[in-house]
């Protein structure tokens, strides 16, 4: 097993890295900005390397930088976190050129499933459902206009390198086409430096349903059940929760069995999760495939007892994986706490924390890397918090959350804690009756929290 693991991420993911590898004997090496030198997982690791200044592309996701903080701290390992490098495949590559374990996926796999086009042809070739839609790139608007007819309206056009909902667009009739197509890959290519572009059916109603899976090295895959990620704001994930309310044991066992045959399929090695469409009848659809740790992962963990980092760099030191497929047998959400001003069209929020009260009590996970007197910096994601309950049912997780944000006090900034707790309160989401449309219809009240 490894001596020594450098983290090259920052906030709540290093910090939580950092953790289970003290667990398992494992020194730890914390990366870091200038703009991070107060973050808690620069105080817990055993050492920590200054990287460079605020912005992430001269620190965070200036390869060199990090790849030379392991080599002076003699680290065996990279461990990526999400974000950043976790899905770089030239980063995988150079890893292992230095004779440094990455631990996530190979350079081979991350092209494979970063190509969104790429990704769904070979998922096709595997047997698992995919949306309708074109085969690969889209070569023309003249070849967009034809498969859109056969496709049938409305249509998804997507960026083939895209994330985070940039250049996705929704078109719902013939002569909104051409100006979907144009700002699509304008936007796709201002993020991503290419504007490949690629059609889906649109799915009407639908849930995004993701299921974690983990591979070993000999090319066995198990999983490790659902969660519903279907509340999300500009396909941005603000809540999640497992099991799905949506799901049943039928449904389950057909989409773990094709997460895992995708999976065994491309011989995937380490933790993933594939992310599926779910329409109103129960009909699923291959979406993409996250080559790494995924934000929500403390859920599935809270239901099945397990600790997913640490599989991570067990199957990362060349143990097999045990096989198994889980069930949940209890009910964990998650809600992201952001430093954003919901009442201000969730507007961000750095600044200075000058209060603040975790919530404690049985069933209730904080993972933060903030404190009162920290100063969150403008520079990268505005995630703060990740706030967790588990419990025996649904109702009863709601319940425990309820309490948890009533009882979590961050002052100084503004926080999404009050869109969290009108949320819980929700006629439908209490019902479970949330669609990816949920946050189109949701208004926030305007109420002093204070």
């Amino acid at each position: 097993m490894f001596k020594k693991i450098l983290v090259a991420n920052r906030g709540e993911i290093a910090l939580r890295v950092i953790r289970t590898c003290k667990e398992m004997g494992i020194k730890t090496v914390a990366v870091y900005s200038t703009a991070d030198a107060d973050s808690l997982h620069v105080k817990f690791a055993d050492e920590a390397v200054c990287i460079g200044p605020a912005p992430s592309s001269e620190s965070y996701l200036k390869m060199s930088n990090v790849i030379a903080a392991a080599e002076i701290t003699n680290a065996d390992a990279i461990h990526p976190g999400y974000g950043f490098l976790s899905e770089n495949a030239k980063f995988s590559k150079i890893c292992d050129e230095h004779g440094i374990k990455f631990i996530g996926a190979s350079p081979e796999m991350i092209d494979r499933m970063g190509d969104k086009a790429n990704a769904k042809a070979t998922m096709k070739a595997a047997g698992v459902p995919c949306v309708p839609g074109s085969e690969g790139v889209i070569e023309s608007f003249e070849e967009c206009e034809k498969l859109a007819v056969e496709t049938g309206y409305p249509v998804m056009l997507k960026a083939s390198a895209g994330g985070g909902g940039k250049g996705m667009r929704a078109v719902w009739k013939p002569e909104d086409l051409k100006d979907a197509w144009d700002s699509a890959r304008q936007e796709s290519k201002a993020a991503f430096g290419n504007d490949d572009m690629y059609m889906e059916k649109l799915i009407e109603e639908p849930r995004h349903i993701e299921i974690q899976v983990v591979g070993d090295s000999r090319g066995k895959a198990c999983h490790l059940s659902e969660r519903d990620c279907s509340v999300q704001r500009r396909h941005q994930k603000l809540t999640e929760e497992v099991p799905s309310p949506f799901m049943t044991d039928e449904l389950r066992e057909k989409m773990g069995k094709a997460a895992v045959r995708a999976a065994e399929y491309i011989k995937y090695e380490g933790a993933g999760t594939v992310e599926f469409l779910v329409d109103k009848h129960r009909n699923f659809y291959f979406m993409e495939m996250n080559t790494r740790i995924q934000v929500e992962h403390p859920i599935t963990e809270q239901v099945i007892d397990f600790d997913l980092i640490r599989e991570q760099i067990l199957v990362a030191g060349g143990v097999p994986i045990s096989g198994k497929n889980y069930t949940p047998n209890l009910h964990s959400i998650e809600c992201r706490i952001n430093a954003e001003d919901p009442f201000n069209d969730f507007r961000p929020s750095p600044g200075k924390i000058t209060t603040l009260h975790a919530p404690g009590g049985h069933g209730v996970r904080l993972d933060t890397h903030v404190y009162a007197g920290y100063s969150i910096p403008p520079n990268y994601d505005s995630m703060i918090a990740k706030l967790i309950t588990t419990a025996q049912t649904r109702e009863e997780a709601i319940h425990k959350m309820k309490r948890a944000l009533d009882e979590f006090v961050i002052e100084g900034i503004k926080t999404t804690i009050p869109f969290h707790r009108q949320l819980m309160e929700h006629p439908d989401y209490l019902a479970g009756n949330y669609t990816t449309k949920f946050m189109e219809d949701f208004e926030i009240q305007d109420v002093d929290e204070d």
